[in-house]
């Protein structure tokens, strides 16, 4: 049996026998089985928006076979029982506990929320009384900030096809649909992470792994470079090795590493807000129709570079989602997106921020604490507008005229949103740079200038970034502090991956 691969275009709507008519026309075989390897959607013309497909075909008939590179991420095992302690259950830390658990190494996860069903009876109890568990939110608990999310697997993180294939593999055994390992958008969906973070638990239980929820890091010890154990509220954790992998959210535990003399630098970032529209406005300018068959929400991306402010862009876009309220402890108010597989709401959001220097705004050299205590103030500004977790908001047209909204169309944010003026909260050059940003989207795309931009997203990364010598925290010997709480990845896949790439560091180091 031969194989080859097989580019073909389909029109959205196609179905699986449409498939194969493409193959028997491109390559004259009348019995093939084939296998997609990738499909993304073209919509550069609207007159003639079709997929576009490449396939691996396999037949009797064909006698040359295409070179597959099937390498996937080879775990090496280690003889002895060295122990490691994983801080955090978000991606960064369950992967880098299942590999580490494949090693063979005896592996203890912690977690200062709870479960990820718990976490989620939290939030829905969060969102009709406005009460606010610091533990079980849109950012801590089972699953991290991710699990709430569109649950996006894009990334532009380079050298990491093995991770990919390992995380993306994971996310299939236990309930992602098998098209995130093809499509070139992949996305799974809040409702859909949800039972899998759950899935993956039970299996890394059922493996040997430990994880312990509820129970919050204190400290820990430390000499010479060597760390010995954490201190949590449920005693103490000795290890061979230990991974932080605390999110981008834990800026307590950032200043706690600190004083430990775990090295930061400030780095840049991107701060803003979330713009909403109805997901029908989206469609119709990027399709120019209401809907496409077979296809379920239009997104977007754009970007405007400004000669004289920050640079603009949209973040994290979410189709057929719902904007809702990130914060992460009490007295802070921020907002992020989040989509259910299907993207069957009415709303398209996506973060517009400007990417900036903390430094260049305040015009000297800070200290990283300084950097997270600038977010912070920031973040509390827009909760001390209400004292509570609605949102300040304002309509995009208001935005750019300098003018306070009054009225606002229909929301998916689940508290009220409240007229505001913008340039009380944030500095003027991310004002200017925003209106600079939206100005040249609505030039793009027929009706952005109709959205409304509600509250602060403030969680696109880390303002700062820890300094490594290799994948080790610089000066430590043993610990690694892994994914968005490193300042050095963003994202479910980039996230993964680097835990993954602490983990092989720890199993390298062992053999």
């Amino acid at each position: 049996m031969g194989n080859k691969f097989v580019e073909i275009d389909l029109a959205v709507g196609s179905d699986e026998s449409d498939i194969e008519k493409k193959i028997r026309q491109a390559t004259g075989l009348k019995n093939f089985s084939y296998k997609i390897n990738k499909k993304s959607l073209d919509a550069r013309s609207k007159k003639h928006i079709r997929w576009v497909m490449k396939v691996l075909v396999s037949s009797d008939d064909l006698k040359s076979n295409t070179v597959i590179d099937e390498e996937n991420l080879i775990i090496p095992k280690i003889s002895n029982k060295k122990k490691v302690v994983v801080v955090g259950t978000g991606p960064a830390g369950i992967f880098s506990a299942y590999v580490l658990l494949e090693a063979g190494f005896v592996v203890t996860v912690i977690d200062l929320g709870p479960e990820v069903f718990t976490r989620v009876r939290k939030v829905r109890d969060f969102e009709k009384n406005g009460e606010l568990d610091e533990r079980a939110n849109y950012a801590f608990g089972e699953g991290g900030a991710g699990t709430f999310s569109d649950g996006k697997l894009t990334s532009r993180t380079k050298n990491i096809e093995k991770e990919k294939k390992y995380i993306f593999s994971k996310y299939v055994k236990f309930g992602a649909p098998a098209e995130i390992e093809y499509l070139a958008k992949p996305h799974i969906g809040s409702n859909n992470l949800i039972k899998i973070v759950r899935g993956m638990r039970h299996d890394f239980i059922n493996q040997g792994g430990n994880i312990i929820f509820d129970n919050k890091m204190l400290d820990f010890e430390h000499h010479n470079g060597v760390v010995s154990s954490i201190d949590t509220e449920k005693g103490k954790l000795d290890a061979d090795y230990f991974i932080f992998a605390i999110g981008h959210s834990a800026m307590d535990t950032q200043k706690m590493l600190i004083r430990n003399n775990v090295k930061f630098k400030v780095k840049g970032f991107a701060i803003g807000s979330r713009v909403e529209h109805y997901q029908e406005l989206i469609n119709q300018a990027k399709w120019a129709l209401p809907e496409l068959p077979g296809v379920k929400a239009a997104d977007y991306a754009v970007t405007y570079s400004s000669p004289t402010n920050f640079d603009c862009y949209s973040f994290c876009m979410c189709p057929g989602g719902m904007v809702v309220p990130a914060a992460y402890r009490k007295g802070v108010n921020i907002v992020n997106g989040m989509s259910n597989y299907k993207r069957n709401y009415p709303f398209a959001n996506s973060a517009i921020v400007a990417a900036f220097s903390i430094e260049d705004i305040l015009r000297k050299e800070i200290e990283p604490y300084e950097a997270l205590d600038w977010v912070v103030d920031l973040e509390e500004k827009f909760y001390n507008f209400s004292n509570s977790f609605k949102a300040p908001a304002v309509n995009v047209r208001d935005f750019m005229n300098n003018k306070v909204s009054s009225n606002f169309p229909k929301s998916s944010y689940p508290f009220d949103l409240l007229g505001a003026d913008f340039s009380e909260f944030l500095p003027q050059r991310i004002i200017n740079s925003m209106k600079n940003g939206l100005n040249e989207f609505s030039k793009k795309i027929n009706g952005f200038e109709t959205g409304v931009l509600i509250g602060l997203e403030s969680k696109t990364s880390s303002p700062i970034q820890v300094l490594r010598d290799g994948m080790k925290c610089a000066g430590f010997e043993n610990l690694y502090l892994a994914g968005e709480g490193s300042g050095l990845s963003g994202g479910i896949v980039s996230s993964a991956a680097d835990g993954i790439k602490s983990a092989f560091d720890i199993i390298l180091s062992e053999k």
